[in-house]
């Protein structure tokens, strides 16, 4: 398998950033390497059964419903639209195309977390979701977008995974840098 090199490269300034270091981190940014990701697609006559082999090869009891998640033993599935899951984590599955199919989408997003106390706030001012904990508790999926670029997010129990285009991620990474240094930045 070939290495990927991340969009990031040669733009990623591990440490402190924006408010002094002897102040409190409120936002931290990983650049998630080695990303893992199909995307599983289902007719609408049979998004049932092709749910039930997602959840299996994620090694959950179910396909998770719209705006939700599931982890289990293998993987986590990711509900990111109707008919559609991302399976992240794990190898994909193979789908008869009379019923859906799958597309490693791997190589085509950026995963940056987003984590602190005030991650909720940073990512307020990128996307239209109200991202505090009521509204969107650990385990909920959205598909947004921020300055006319589709992302997903899954809010995972580590913070927020943030899905990017891999085509857009060192614009928005930079932008992503320059706001969160208000609230003190670790990129980590």
């Amino acid at each position: 398998m070939v290495d990927r090199v991340s969009a990031l490269a040669g733009h990623y300034n591990v440490g402190h950033h924006g408010a002094p270091a002897s102040d409190n981190t409120g936002v931290t940014l990983q650049d998630m390497t080695g990303l893992v990701l199909h995307q599983i697609a289902a007719w609408p006559d049979t998004i049932g059964e092709v749910g039930n082999m997602a959840a299996t090869a994620a090694g959950t009891d179910a396909a998770p419903g719209p705006r939700a998640s599931a982890t289990g033993s293998n993987g986590t599935l990711l509900r990111i639209e109707p008919l559609k899951w991302w399976l992240f984590g794990t190898e994909a599955l193979e789908v008869d195309p009379e019923k859906g199919n799958t597309l490693d989408v791997s190589h085509s997003r950026t995963h940056i977390r987003v984590a602190g106390p005030d991650a909720a706030n940073f990512l307020n001012r990128h996307f239209p979701i109200d991202f505090r904990e009521d509204s969107f508790p650990v385990g909920s999926v959205t598909s947004s977008v921020t300055h006319h670029v589709a992302c997903a997010i899954w809010r995972s129990d580590n913070g927020y995974e943030v899905f990017l285009p891999r085509g857009f991620a060192l614009t928005l990474w930079e932008g992503f840098v320059e706001s969160a240094e208000q609230f003190g930045l670790e990129i980590i």
